[in-house]
């Protein structure tokens, strides 16, 4: 028969160093890369890859208050800078009062991230490869403004209006 030779134990400090620890139905964190908010020279405050970012992989998702939508469309009514997404006919998350960065991503003519909606959730992907200190933008596409906004993306393309 066979004799194991020994193994010598890994001390737990060691162990969780690599990749923290998840215990089954805890919720995975809202942002999959590392993140940094900080004024955005496309307008106030904007979300910053602190780590590059692969193309196709998920940045994250859009944390907040889950609000029927016709309460999430009085909220914004007459704000300039909302944090609202409507993720269904009839619920929205308003992220107003979140602490999540991904509510800071500012729209872009030239995104280098899309917001897809999936299972009620308001989820972030890179289109392509983000450097570190990089902007994530998405093309906000439909949005409350109505045409009314003028975009200030700065992209070649600018489609000048939200």
């Amino acid at each position: 028969m066979p004799r194991l030779s020994p193994v010598a134990a890994v001390p737990a400090a060691a162990a969780t160093a690599e990749a923290p620890v998840r215990r089954k139905g805890e919720p995975q964190p809202a942002e999959r890369f590392a993140l940094t908010v900080d004024k955005s020279p496309i307008d106030g405050l904007g979300v910053f890859a602190a780590e590059p970012i692969p193309a196709r992989l998920k940045i994250g998702e859009m944390r907040g208050e889950i609000v029927p939508v016709r309460e999430a469309r009085r909220r914004i009514e007459g704000r300039r800078r909302i944090h609202v997404v409507e993720v269904t006919d009839k619920t929205a998350i308003d992220a107003t009062k979140s602490d999540c960065a991904l509510r800071h991503v500012n729209h872009s003519c030239a995104p280098n991230a899309v917001l897809r909606i999936r299972q009620g959730r308001a989820e972030f992907y890179a289109i392509r490869d983000i450097a570190a200190g990089e902007e994530i933008c998405a093309d906000y596409g439909e949005s409350h403004h109505e045409g009314r906004l003028r975009c200030r993306c700065g992209a070649p393309n600018c489609k000048g209006r939200l």
